[in-house]
């Protein structure tokens, strides 16, 4: 559905894009996400046509956004992390205005508003002035104003931003009734937790660059593959850490009471031979399992320059 190719972007000699590339697949619900000052915002801008790139391809639906960009926004609906609404309108009026911007006015406008308010919740609040509206409520009135023609895809930036937790969770509920109903929808967000509930797919960007993409079953894998492996026995420990020892996907070990701590780089059949090598060792194994994992803690290891910065600086004092 959407295809981005080196994508790059400069403001003065900051470089808000630097090559990105993204691929979000007909269907799918992906969370786009990022630090402050990663290029999520400018990327959102271009692709919905508020911004010109300075070089680099995007596609939407197989055709280039450059070469026929009026026809192209016809086919996506944008929420910004502002909400974009005229307080002196009734919910209707508001409505109405946007749904005559795309040609349709009279009994087919307001059948077409009336069912997005409904799926939204605010059938209710037809007659009531914007400014009257909750937050949520004007966040979900803009979530209906942005499918008024029907688009094919759905950009969202930072949906969430400010909402209490119910109204969430029930932004979330609609939108996954959206994509249940064939919408492909990209979500800026850094609610990290609801992405990795609420997503088919998940892209990470840094510095103006894609650092980490894929669906939310391999990213959640490879989370789960960084953590360590918690092994508890009940006897045999010094045969079990032998084992550890000599296996080739060990790094580290650590010893507390009956737990060991392993950092373990290998597969899932990886850690079904090493528990199996443990059993015929008769080695008394009541617990195995990877240590619970957090979309949050990849997140924070992959963006995390300081980090990176005192490792090179170790390596320097440990060279001299």
């Amino acid at each position: 559905m959407l295809e981005i190719k080196d994508l790059r972007k400069k403001f003065g000699k900051f470089h808000a894009l630097n090559g990105l590339d993204l691929h979000i697949p007909k269907g799918s619900l992906y969370g786009f996400v990022g630090p402050n000052g990663a290029g999520k915002t400018t990327t959102i801008k271009i692709m919905t046509g508020l911004l010109y790139a300075d070089s680099g391809q995007v596609m939407i639906d197989g055709a280039d956004v450059s070469r026929g960009l009026n026809e192209l926004k016809l086919k996506i609906g944008y929420v910004p992390d502002f909400f974009g609404v005229y307080d002196n309108l009734k919910v209707n009026e508001y409505m109405e205005f946007f749904a005559s911007c795309y040609g349709s006015d009279g009994l087919k406008a307001r059948t077409r508003y009336m069912t997005l308010l409904e799926q939204v919740g605010l059938e209710d609040k037809v007659n009531f002035y914007v400014d009257s509206l909750s937050r949520g409520m004007k966040q979900r009135l803009c979530l209906a104003r942005a499918l008024i023609h029907d688009p094919l895809l759905l950009v969202l930036d930072e949906p969430a931003s400010g909402l209490d937790p119910r109204t969430r969770f029930e932004f979330k509920e609609i939108l996954k009734e959206l994509k249940e109903q064939g919408k492909t929808i990209l979500i800026s967000s850094h609610v990290l937790s609801e992405l990795s509930e609420l997503c088919t797919d998940i892209g990470i960007i840094d510095q103006g660059k894609m650092i980490l993409s894929g669906s939310m079953e391999e990213i959640l894998r490879r989370v789960n593959a960084s953590n360590p492996l918690i092994i508890s026995v009940l006897g045999n420990k010094e045969k079990a850490l032998t084992i550890l020892k000599s296996q080739p996907c060990v790094q580290t070990i650590a010893v507390k009471d009956e737990d060991i701590r392993v950092n373990f780089y290998g597969d899932e059949q990886d850690e079904a031979l090493l528990l199996q090598q443990l059993v015929d060792a008769d080695v008394l194994v009541h617990g195995f399992y990877r240590e619970q994992g957090s979309l949050e803690s990849l997140f924070m290891q992959i963006t995390d320059h300081d980090k990176e910065k005192a490792v090179l600086v170790h390596e320097i004092e440990s060279g001299l």
